[in-house]
């Protein structure tokens, strides 16, 4: 199972409606926060949900509408007494940025650990699931994210009767731990006993960029795809190309050829009021195309699990 929820859909700036670029996901116990825009900490606190459990931090890009609520949302966890280390990942130049940022907040109690891209692509495996950055096309170093859950195979009994395997070692087995019998050597591994992967879940964030293949190639077969919706009106299709953005339909097109299950619109430009609007065309191009709104929130499941469960708070 996997939590999802928008902290925030706004881009450039904040306004009294709609908070800055945030997005959280909860999985396995932990907590990821990708991007922290001014107004990540309120809006977390307008959710419910807590900062405690947050162990991974992940950046896009480094400009202030990504990045600018970071200082205070460290700040807070020190105040907590929060000890254990916290890991950031982001473009090249990661370390550099975010200690200039903690010039208001040098003393922590916790360590801050530094993942800096290497490349166009790099994944990382972490607290049960796979993270994987992708590179986007940006006025600076820009990139997506996709999270990925693997669903290992089902546990056969039979097999393992079939196989003498004692029933002390089931239960690992079936998390996909190798184990060894102390009192005979034997060695039973999980493909002994375990059916082939079942589908897993995958959700896919990417903002401030144009389409590329990239996107359209990391977003694929997603459970949930959230994208940049910059502009609605085709007349700004000109800064959209200039400044590096997209259009609320581009979006929809992306996640059509991606075969994404769901779209969420995000990082609305301060000028675009109402990206309901516009929804109408992209739902033509991709009919389960949602406006992502603050606080908008989904339980994703695995197949053949309680169906997914969205709240909507604004």
């Amino acid at each position: 199972m996997i939590d999802v929820c928008l902290l925030g859909c706004g881009g450039m700036m904040p306004l009294p409606y709609r908070h800055l670029t945030s997005l959280m996901v909860r999985l396995n116990g932990s907590s990821l926060l990708i991007d922290c825009g001014e107004g990540t900490q309120i809006a977390l606190k307008k959710k419910g949900w807590s900062f405690k459990p947050i162990d991974v931090i992940c950046f896009t890009h480094f400009h202030g509408d990504h990045i600018g609520g970071l200082p205070g949302l460290l700040l807070t966890m020190g105040n907590a007494e929060r000890t254990e280390p916290l890991t950031l990942i982001g473009p090249k130049g990661l370390a550099r940025v975010v200690n200039s940022l903690r010039v208001i907040a040098p003393e922590l109690p916790f360590e801050i650990r530094y993942v800096e891209i290497e490349g166009d692509e790099q994944e990382f495996k972490m607290n049960g699931y796979r993270l994987k950055a992708f590179k986007v096309q940006h006025r600076i170093s820009c990139y997506g994210y996709s999270l990925m859950l693997d669903r290992i195979g089902r546990f056969d009994p039979l097999r393992a009767k079939a196989q003498q395997i004692p029933l002390k070692f089931w239960n690992p087995l079936q998390k996909g731990r190798t184990m060894e019998d102390p009192e005979t050597g034997r060695i039973f591994t999980p493909d002994m006993v375990l059916g082939a992967g079942r589908k897993g879940l995958k959700v896919t964030y990417t903002t401030d960029t144009r389409p590329t293949r990239s996107i359209l190639e990391n977003a694929a077969s997603s459970d949930l795809f959230i994208c940049e919706g910059m502009y609605g009106e085709e007349e700004k299709f000109p800064n959209a190309k200039k400044n590096k953005h997209m259009m609320i339909r581009e979006a929809a097109v992306l996640a059509r050829d991606a075969g994404a299950a769901e779209l969420w619109l995000t990082h609305y430009s301060p000028a675009l009021v109402h990206p309901e609007n516009y929804l109408e065309e992209a739902e033509k191009i991709f009919p389960n195309t949602k406006c992502g709104k603050d606080g908008m929130s989904v339980e994703l499941n695995f197949e053949g699990e309680e169906e997914p469960k969205e709240t909507q708070t604004t």
